[in-house]
């Protein structure tokens, strides 16, 4: 009787253990690779070439 109630708790546990596992497996995964991320990724990577190119053509009109 005590070897079933401690293998029952250990097969709970390890249920428990997976699906946590799991779960913050997925949502880590949605937070780094969401398609609405990478897009925002993109537009920052763009602003950076505008400003960039501003900069640029704001410190040749300095030069001169």
């Amino acid at each position: 009787m005590l070897n079933t109630t401690n293998n029952t708790i250990i097969l709970r546990n390890y249920i428990i253990l997976t699906a946590t596992v799991m779960f913050t497996a997925i949502g880590l995964t949605d937070t780094f690779l969401a398609p609405t991320r990478v897009g925002q990724q993109d537009r920052i990577n763009n602003f950076g070439q505008v400003l960039s190119a501003g900069l640029v053509s704001y410190s040749q009109n300095l030069g001169r």
